[in-house]
């Protein structure tokens, strides 16, 4: 039979492709231009090169994955020049790759085998073993043991203790050279191992211990994930944690990039690789950046705070934010009398770094509290177990370490760190302070309330102004002096207006320090506009991520009240995808990404900030896009924040825009997490067909934009609502899962609804999807004429109706 050899062509790859094999034996070699693949197809090993020429590699990849696809390398600090190169066994059992017979990488197996054979597996594993070994799975070699920049599923990264052998990822310096770069990923074998993202020798980001759930630091790892299963085994020979995809059809790797120095998990979409997860996430992931007995949390300005019973140990380098020298006690342990010492309870913790530790499996919670005092060192104690009812005892001796606090409690754990009696003390008095003051408001709530009606119909502009500012300067917000904006915008000039919001235009401004910004200038004529304004501040100065605009503060001078923000190089989505011109500038892996990112946003408003926030007015032209392209989404003047577990609630006052609202909002003015779902639902439509829900997509005009998506469904003919612009060079499976998710988010009723954990997860892999019921909507187009009588209070803008005031029943 003849051997057909073919090159297959890539931006940044050339691999030469032979007949099928999946192994070599000791009569067997690898040249140039041949390949092994393994037995079901999914990966490919053989001679490659980065986009040059001259440097060839010995990699896996993904044999039917054109992007981005190579996951190991042998020798990336040694390439080969020329094709002159074979890779055979020798007699020891060894890979040895070898380059005018020069050996440029080799294997290094402890045992000799009788009969070897390499083999790359399904897995992308290449491993070496005896054929006359009984059990298939013992490899005397592997390559899953010497991983490159990538991880994958299956693969453990961790040490094996009786070898002595670490397994960690390293980054490539770049993705078109696989020489190692400076950063690692992997366990260190403290007493309570933990993983660290590591920068040379400097500790740059960690995980956090497994806690029998998840990672510490990895609130999202969630036990019940239908995409991933989690895995950490710790024990006298072997320490490892691993994960793997529930489903065979479906696609992830985890990359350790050096360029942007994160740890990115990626699923394949069919067409694209879709970036699930990064890590450092926030400022507060990066490892100790608020030095010793701190924590760091995103909800708060400045991000980091002093622990309980700790003051800031140089004031002045502190108040500057220089946090590097930490905090120290106000009062002295009193070690001489370990009875005088106790501990104050924080929730919601990555609980410090793991180096100095000590872990007891065997006792419980009470005792590790005795156990703990007793030792002067010991300064914090916890679960080490927190699955269940809790079991184990971890203690921390020394400064605490690159602890952060999460917004919501259930996402970190317990840790209970060590105080002075009179620090407990005067802890509990202010506590009984707070119940005091908390009645007595209470009490004078209803006479402060009519006074406050009263004053307000009576107080000057003045000093109403002045508890504004003063509001604001309480909430360390930077506050911009008007001539600095004024400036800034040339006089808000015409040439300056870039958009027009809900309560007032939008200007692009030039700080003297060379930043960008965009001016939201709320109009003095909306009844609501301070309101809007004070809302908005108070919820955007804490929130911080990567898929939410950032606002770098606020002026309110007189009848001026302006927020000021980054400034968003591409505008809003809305002038893309409803355009004819640019809409072809968004394909389809773009608005994938545009999906994902609007998603990520969403959810982190819905669970993972300090407040639950629901945004209320979710549409095209509040997500603005940077300049590659990353959504961020935008105006929170309507937004609505709850604590605890509430999640809904309902007004008499319904705002938002119709088209995206909810039904269950739109009639009776409840809204929840589930509203902010169904607007999402409808943008998502709106990304895949190109067209407004409110806007004409078909012949028959009785229908809007989401009547007409279900009619397709029903009649099994989605692909008509993809856009035309894109429909030649999409990735039909996925776009035909976002529609499916899209109609599972505007179902009727709220409880059918997903949640925004769901939707990631769905969208993010191949689960099966159950079918949508009839989703919430109005089958009969409102007339321009009944939109125009309506005694609303409203603006028009790209054909948006925002509704400000409307009594719900």
């Amino acid at each position: 039979m003849s051997i057909i050899v073919y090159i297959l062509f890539s931006p940044s790859l050339i691999v030469f492709i032979a007949a099928e094999t999946s192994s070599i034996t000791l009569s067997q070699s690898l040249s140039y231009g041949k390949t092994l693949v393994s037995p079901s197809g999914i990966f490919e090993l053989g001679f490659c090169n980065l986009g040059n020429p001259n440097k060839i590699y010995l990699g896996i990849w993904y044999k039917n994955i054109p992007l981005q696809n190579i996951v190991w390398v042998a020798n990336g600090g040694n390439p080969i020049k020329d094709s002159f190169s074979i890779l055979k066994l020798d007699s020891s059992g060894n890979l040895v790759l070898t380059h005018n017979n020069t050996v440029v990488w080799s294997t290094s197996s402890p045992e000799k085998a009788q009969n070897p054979v390499a083999e790359l597996l399904d897995s992308g594993n290449l491993v070496i073993r005896d054929e006359n070994e009984a059990k298939e799975d013992t490899y005397l070699w592997q390559s899953f043991d010497y991983p490159s920049n990538t991880m994958l599923s299956g693969m453990k990264v961790g040490w094996d203790i009786k070898r002595n052998l670490s397994t960690c990822l390293i980054a490539w310096k770049s993705d078109n050279d696989p020489t190692q770069g400076d950063l690692s990923w992997g366990i260190t074998l403290h007493p309570y191992p933990d993983i660290y993202m590591m920068k040379g020798t400097k500790k740059y980001h960690r995980f956090g211990p497994w806690n029998g759930l998840r990672f510490s630091g990895m609130p999202l790892m969630k036990p019940n994930n239908p995409i991933y299963h989690y895995e950490f085994v710790s024990n006298q020979e072997v320490v490892y944690y691993r994960w793997s995809v529930k489903q065979t059809s479906s696609i992830s790797k985890v990359v350790l990039n050096q360029t942007t120095l994160e740890r990115q998990r990626y699923v394949w979409s069919g067409k694209s690789w879709i970036l699930y997860e990064v890590m450092p996430e926030d400022n507060c992931d990066h490892y100790g950046v608020c030095g010793a007995n701190t924590y760091c949390t995103t909800s708060a300005l400045p991000i980091c705070q002093c622990l309980k019973g700790f003051k800031p140990k140089t004031p002045e380098k502190w108040n500057s934010m220089d946090w590097s020298e930490g905090c120290i006690r106000k009062h002295p342990l009193s070690c001489q009398d370990k009875l005088n010492d106790g501990f104050v309870l924080v929730d919601g913790l990555k609980v410090p770094d793991t180096k100095d530790t000590f872990v007891n499996e065997t006792i419980d919670l009470k005792q590790c509290r005795t156990k703990c005092l007793n030792n002067c060192s010991c300064m914090a104690y916890t679960n080490s177990n927190i699955s269940g009812a809790g079991s184990g005892c971890v203690m921390w001796f020394g400064d605490l370490y690159d602890i952060k606090l999460y917004p919501v409690p259930e996402n970190g754990q317990s840790l209970y760190i060590r105080l002075p009696a009179s620090e407990i003390e005067s802890i509990r008095h202010k506590k009984s302070k707070i119940i005091f003051i908390t009645s007595v408001a209470a009490t004078l709530g209803v006479v402060l309330a009519i006074y406050f009606v009263y004053k307000r119909n009576i107080a000057d502009k003045p000093k109403k102004n002045e508890n504004i500012e003063r509001q604001l300067e309480d909430l360390d917000v930077p506050l911009f002096h008007l001539l600095t904006i004024t400036t800034a915008t040339n006089n808000f000039s015409l040439n300056n207006k870039i958009g027009q919001g809900g309560f007032g235009p939008v200007y692009k401004g030039k700080l003297v320090d060379g930043r960008e910004i965009a001016v939201k200038r709320l109009s003095s004529s909306s009844g609501q506009g301070i309101t809007e304004f004070t809302t908005e501040v108070k919820l955007i100065a804490k929130l911080q991520h990567r898929n939410l605009v950032r606002l770098l503060g606020c002026c309110f001078r007189g009848q001026e009240k302006l927020l000021v923000y980054e400034y968003m190089v591409n505008g809003s989505l809305d002038t893309f995808i409803f355009d004819k011109v640019k809409s072809k500038l968004l394909d389809w892996p773009q608005r994938f990404h545009i999906i994902f990112g609007i998603a990520r946003g969403l959810l982190y408003l819905h669970q993972d900030s300090q407040l639950r926030i629901i945004h209320r007015d979710l549409k095209a032209s509040n997500v603005l896009l940077d300049a590659k392209l990353n959504p961020k989404i935008s105006d929170f003047g309507m937004a609505r924040a709850f604590g605890g577990d509430q999640i809904e609630g309902n007004t008499n006052r319904v705002v938002g825009t119709y088209g995206y609202m909810a039904p269950e909002y739109a009639v009776d003015g409840l809204f929840s997490i589930k509203s902010d779902v169904f607007s999402f639902g409808i943008l998502l439509l709106e990304i895949i067909c190109g067209n407004k829900n409110r806007a004409l997509c078909h012949r028959n005009q009785t229908l809007n934009l989401v009547g007409y998506a279900w009619t397709l469904w029903k009649e099994k003919n989605a692909l008509q609502l993809i856009d035309s612009s894109i429909k030649d060079l999409c990735a039909i499976p996925e776009a035909l899962r976002c529609i499916h998710v899209s109609l599972l988010c505007l179902q009727q009723y709220p409880e059918d609804r997903p949640t925004m954990t769901s939707v990631i997860q769905m969208l993010g892999s191949e689960m099966e999807l159950v079918e949508p019921k009839e989703p919430g909507f109005f089958p009969r187009r409102i007339s321009d004429e009944e939109k125009f009588s309506s005694n609303l209070n409203h603006k028009t803008s790209n054909d948006e109706l925002t509704i400000t005031s409307l009594t719900g029943r």
